[in-house]
């Protein structure tokens, strides 16, 4: 019986070090064999996303990729090592600025690295930050709210565990209805928090009343976090949704938490750009989905030993 070998297997088992290095390999146009960058000048097109990934310890690339692609053939246009924004320009301005300034639109995150990437070498592009890195940025400061209280709730259980022993009794934590202890409430109201309420559980519906009955801080912010997950979802035009944004602004405002400075002093920095999300409804989540595929691929291979030749299959799938 004759065997097939499918040409995946030749790629998988390709090793420079090996004597099958002396199969003819047809590399992508614009593959480089060092691990410094690869760039693909015929894949750009007028909606592109911008994001780093890791590919092997730690190690970032920046990651230009086409959204026209879908994540398959002409999906990548730039992988550049590092971070650094003029390293990454310098790798972009390689193509002609016609064909740069044919590009409408850029979905990034709010790192003002990829801004500053993205109006740089796409002079004619439109940014648009994406919304789930402003929810998530909002879920995060909630998030740091439930740890204060929960340090809160540790430091009242150490003083009734002190007490107990200054009266040599025994200590009985309090609970409640739920059977959750103090800690274990706000612990567990992670899952809670972070969650809309028409997808909780009958438990974490229970444990949201509980929570929001002794914390009432925080369900004014996670009725805020719902509230602005209602903007985004509702699809204003421009205009309204910064009225709509502006109120909501107003109300975290209004709290005078700590912790939500940040996220108001990021909304007050990148006003603009948040809002051009309702323009076209375009997310990074095509970006944050090639990451995913990537990660998978790596995993695959436990891990990547040979960062050329890793990078050298993965354009084989996406260009």
């Amino acid at each position: 019986m004759a065997i097939r070998i499918h040409w995946i297997v030749i790629f998988l088992i390709f090793r420079k070090d090996s004597s099958l290095a002396r199969i003819n390999i047809t590399y992508p146009q614009g593959f480089r064999t060092d691990p410094e960058y690869v760039l693909f000048k015929q894949n750009i097109g007028p909606s592109l996303c911008i994001d780093e990934t890791s590919l092997s310890c730690g190690e970032l690339y920046t990651v230009v990729t086409n959204r026209a692609g879908h994540g398959g053939r002409g999906t990548l246009v730039a992988m550049i090592r590092g971070t650094k924004s003029e390293d990454v320009i310098k790798v972009l301005e390689m193509i002609h600025l016609s064909k740069r300034k044919t590009v409408k639109e850029v979905t990034l995150d709010l790192s003002p690295t990829m801004m500053r990437i993205v109006r740089t070498g796409f002079p004619n592009a439109t940014m648009t930050n994406d919304r789930f890195h402003v929810q998530k940025l909002f879920y995060e400061a909630i998030d740091e709210l439930r740890i204060t209280y929960r340090w809160m709730a540790r430091d009242l259980e150490n003083d009734e565990i002190q007490r107990c022993k200054e009266q040599n009794i025994e200590y009985v934590p309090f609970r409640y209805t739920n059977g959750d202890t103090r800690k274990q409430l706000l612990a567990r109201a992670k899952h809670v928090l972070v969650k809309h309420y028409s997808k909780w559980t009958e438990s974490q519906r229970i444990r949201a009343e509980i929570i929001f009955d002794h914390y009432p801080e925080l369900k004014s912010v996670y009725d805020l976090a719902i509230e602005l997950t209602n903007i985004y979802n509702k699809h204003y035009d421009k205009d309204v949704a910064r009225g709509k944004l502006a109120l909501w602004y107003n109300k975290i405002e209004k709290l005078g938490y700590g912790c939500f400075r940040t996220v108001t002093n990021t909304m007050q920095n990148y006003y603009e750009t948040i809002l051009n999300y309702f323009v076209s409804r375009e997310t990074n989540a095509f970006a944050e989905s090639f990451n995913a595929k990537i990660k998978a691929f790596r995993a695959q291979f436990r891990g990547v030993g040979d960062i050329p030749f890793f990078m050298f299959r993965l354009c084989k799938l996406t260009v």
